[in-house]
């Protein structure tokens, strides 16, 4: 009788990964043993060649994107961990979808903190005060240029999980620990925070991910 591992929550999913062969691909939570923290399992299914080459290429760009410390799976995907400890569960999972879009040939660069925001018409930058907490700025300044910030703070805090505070342009991870590359990752996705939640949801319900005997 054959042994079923237990590789923990399934927490996001990419159903065909267009980048190679349209095999699926999942992101699992594993609870942390011994006071440990949480761990995060990239993994598939799939048997086609090359399909645990890509998995670990997707771990490596999510720790050019996100900072996180990646660990080889051995015989199952590569494992993944945040420096601070924390879960940051609503950002992984944006960490894993993004890391999905990069072909296995380019090179993830990290996203930088700042961005041209169409609405607002200036440049839209985030600036790191220490201890995971973050201001949002713009090099333009009048009323509609602070709605665009006040929006743009609460889309991070939307998509990063992160606490505001009370002034409308500064957020904070409560790990209290820095992240830009997190920050800069999710920027340009807090600029439209709806349509990335919706993109998501869109994902997430694609598909599921297939047992062995169901993949190539």
């Amino acid at each position: 009788m054959g042994q079923v591992t237990d590789i923990g929550s399934r927490i996001e999913l990419v159903s065909m990964d267009p980048h190679f062969k349209d095999i699926t691909i999942a992101l699992y939570e594993q609870e942390g043993d011994g006071g440990l923290p949480p761990r995060f399992l990239v993994q598939t299914y799939s048997q086609k060649e090359g399909a645990s080459t890509r998995m670990d290429f997707i771990a490596q760009a999510m720790a050019t994107f996100g900072g996180v410390d990646v660990t080889s799976g051995g015989g199952s995907g590569p494992t993944l961990t945040f420096p601070c400890g924390a879960r940051h569960f609503a950002a992984v999972k944006r960490l894993f979808l993004e890391s999905c879009k990069i072909p296995s040939d380019q090179t993830p660069v990290a996203k930088p903190l700042k961005i041209f925001d169409k609405k607002a018409d200036t440049e839209i930058s985030v600036v790191s005060e220490s201890n995971g907490q973050y201001r949002v700025t713009a090099e333009e300044s009048d009323d509609k240029v602070a709605r665009r910030v006040g929006a743009i703070s609460a889309g991070l805090v939307k998509l990063g999980e992160m606490e505001a505070i009370d002034d409308g342009s500064s957020i904070r991870f409560a790990c209290g620990h820095d992240h830009d590359l997190l920050i800069g990752l999710l920027l340009p996705r807090a600029i439209n925070v709806r349509q990335a939640m919706r993109e998501q949801e869109q994902s997430a319900s694609r598909g599921v991910l297939a047992a062995p005997s169901q993949q190539e």
